[in-house]
């Protein structure tokens, strides 16, 4: 005769509480051979539900060792206990546990998920099982639409599902009125007649009788193990009655696919349990919309604002570099210093990498027109000048060859200029003759105000050409500044390089400076770009803040769900299983805040936009992706604490919560 199913040998559970302990399980000796039907009796208290546990895996022995087909439990981890309960055993519990999110049929296929049967299979043997336990119609029904009788027939078919050979059922008549009890415990007979091993713990003798072994406990200790006194007849009768085979042979899936439709099951219970619990999901996801509407508005604000100041130094002109004598601004010398030209200027025209090139000279002087006067700036300059600087004309024209060419006395007036000398706004100044200092000039062009940027200023500025400021008010053929704009293929750096070596070798020295242009583009991107970091930064702590609310809610949830919990590792959920599920709900709340997050953040952009402020706001893909991700490892991050806790939990303790 080969070595029993079931052998405890020697088995004890001791509790601690306190400095007392108590003993729950006193050296325990259990045989129990396959197809065998036991009832294991005793007084509440006498330690049957403990012996239940510790058989089916949901509990370890203190002492003791406890073999399963030949497989010592005390060797076996979390996870191939789980394959135990999973492939071995069926639970019928006394208080059903069944999943109130879940319908009948969805609780029956529960186990079969774990086991890793395909969808269709474990949906087709969960209607078959329940077609059988006369619960065909009530498949779609949630367990508070089920009477007792009915929810432990559901929790009879969640046993089976997995073609279980050991069923054990804790007190499955204890919650059920008369009728009901007989129905279930006739389902037990038929079980029992297919070949499953059957044990039954309870408290009445008469549900005892129904088995063909008894075994008695009190405090602890075995003090009766005999066998029923029934008629083997009705035993044989039970067996034909049965339907043969049932739970036998149940197929698996691939494993990546069981993979698949685990992972799928934690999605929907996740969603499930989110819908469930609508509100406290909203006000979780809060801080991370917050966070992620902070961090994307805060990006897009600072993109927008760099790109309003860039455009505003590019209305100054792109790619310029501005030469002048002397070692650098505030040089005493350099006035003395008499070596930038004219002739310079034109040298520098001849290189490739130059695209134009404006002598300047400048003083100042007193305007009039009629009885206005109003001191003003004289900038000389030649016909080159605005398409360096990229000036813009309010109406007019600009300074031509010609004009330079010929001495003359034809004016450029600045906004400034047009105010002081124009103020009524009605009089077009293009045509008219004003008087710079005591030389008459004939206005052919007005420029359009400068929004910001070096170089402007409030006061009054007219251009001439600079031919006629040094014939006519400066006596002197030296140029203040030579303006270059660099062409768009050629680096500032490397054209400020070629200049200062040209420049040298005309001067035989270096007595000239150049302001690089983009240099201040460059310093002031880099700054807006350091600001817009900062900002951020400040915005990311709104998110870890919502990563912290996502924590404490998920402990929260794990707290509120320990029951579940225990339902699932009953049926044979891995740790991993239970991890996945809670990681996954606390991803997709980070997720779905982060979606909405961005979605308040384009929508405050699009009533931003609507208001003339002076720039609009520019999102940027990264930046939406960086939020998305960002939430997404939060999630992980801020949830797998509480993940971890729920996939530790004890499958016993987690039970007894309700």
């Amino acid at each position: 005769m080969g070595e029993p199913l079931i052998v405890l040998d020697k088995v004890s559970r001791v509790y601690t509480s306190g400095e007392s302990t108590v003993v729950a399980l006193d050296r325990i000796d259990i045989r129990i051979d396959a197809g065998e039907m036991v009832a294991i009796v005793g007084a509440s208290g006498s330690g049957k539900s403990t012996l239940m546990n510790i058989l089916g895996c949901l509990d370890r022995s203190t002492s003791g060792h406890y073999r399963i087909a030949g497989r010592d439990v005390a060797s076996l981890d979390g996870d191939e206990l789980a394959a135990l309960r999973r492939e071995h055993f069926g639970f019928i519990f006394q208080r059903y546990h069944l999943l109130g999110e879940l319908t009948a049929i969805g609780n029956v296929e529960m186990p079969a998920v774990y086991a890793g049967l395909s969808s269709a299979d474990r949906h087709d043997r969960a209607a078959g099982l329940l077609h059988r336990l006369g619960m065909d119609k009530r498949q779609a029904h949630t367990p508070g639409q089920l009477s007792g009788g009915q929810q432990q027939r559901v929790s009879i078919a969640r046993a089976l599902i997995n073609g279980a050979d050991v069923i054990l059922a804790d007190e499955p008549t204890g919650a059920l009125d008369s009728r009901s009890g007989e129905e279930v415990l006739r389902i037990l007979d038929e079980i029992h007649a297919e070949g499953r091993t059957v044990i039954i713990v309870t408290h009445d003798m008469a549900v005892a009788r129904r088995a063909r072994r008894i075994i008695e406990l009190r405090d602890g200790a075995v003090v009766s193990d005999r066998p029923n006194a029934d008629d083997d007849a009705a035993v044989a009768k039970m067996r034909a009655a049965g339907v043969q085979g049932a739970g036998i042979g149940v197929p698996r899936a691939p494993r990546w696919r069981a993979g698949l439709s685990r992972f799928w099951e934690a999605l929907r219970m996740a969603l499930s349990s989110m819908n469930a619990h609508r509100l406290r999901a909203l006000l979780t996801m809060l801080g991370i919309i917050i966070g992620v509407a902070s961090v994307v508005c805060v990006v897009a604000l600072g993109s927008g604002s760099q790109e309003r100041v860039l455009a505003n130094i590019n209305s100054l002109g792109t790619n310029t570099l501005e030469i002048f004598p002397g070692k650098d601004f505030g040089d005493t010398r350099s006035a003395k210093i008499k070596t930038l030209v004219v002739a310079d200027a034109r040298a520098l025209a001849q290189q490739p990498y130059v695209a134009a090139v404006a002598p300047t000279v400048s003083t100042s002087s007193t305007l009039r027109f009629g009885a206005i006067e109003a001191s003003a700036q004289i900038s000389g300059v030649g016909e080159q000048y605005f398409q360096v600087k990229g000036t813009q004309l309010a109406e007019g024209g600009f300074l031509d060859a010609d004009s330079v060419r010929s001495y003359a006395q034809d004016a450029v007036i600045d906004d400034n200029a047009r105010k002081a000398l124009f103020p009524d706004g009605t009089t077009s100044p293009v045509g008219q003759v004003i008087l710079v200092g005591r030389v008459p000039c004939r206005v052919v062009g007005v420029t359009r105000q400068q929004q910001s940027g070096f170089g402007s200023s409030a006061n009054p500025t007219v251009y001439l050409p600079y031919t006629t400021v040094q014939a006519r008010f400066l006596g002197d053929r030296s140029l203040r500044s030579v303006s270059v704009r660099v062409n768009d293929t050629t680096s500032t750096d490397a054209a400020e390089q070629a200049v200062t070596r040209l420049l040298t070798e005309r001067h035989n020295a270096k007595d000239f400076f150049i302001l690089n242009t983009d240099d201040i583009r460059r310093t002031i991107q880099s700054t807006t770009q350091i600001l817009t970091l900062l900002v951020a930064a400040i915005a990311v702590i709104s998110l870890i803040v919502g990563g912290i609310g996502v924590m404490n809610i998920m402990l929260v949830s794990v707290s509120e769900r320990i029951s579940e919990i225990g339902v699932r590792m009953a049926v044979g959920a891995r740790q991993t299983d239970i991890l996945q599920q809670f990681l996954i709900e606390a991803v997709l709340v980070c997720l779905i805040g982060g979606t909405l997050g961005i979605g308040l953040a384009v929508g405050f952009g699009a009533v931003f936009n609507v208001f003339d402020v002076g720039f609009r706001l520019i999102y940027s893909t990264t930046s939406v992706v960086v939020a998305i991700v960002s939430s997404t490892i939060i999630g992980v991050a801020f949830g797998y604490m509480p993940a971890r806790n729920a996939s530790k939990l004890d499958p016993v303790v987690a039970l007894s919560r309700e």
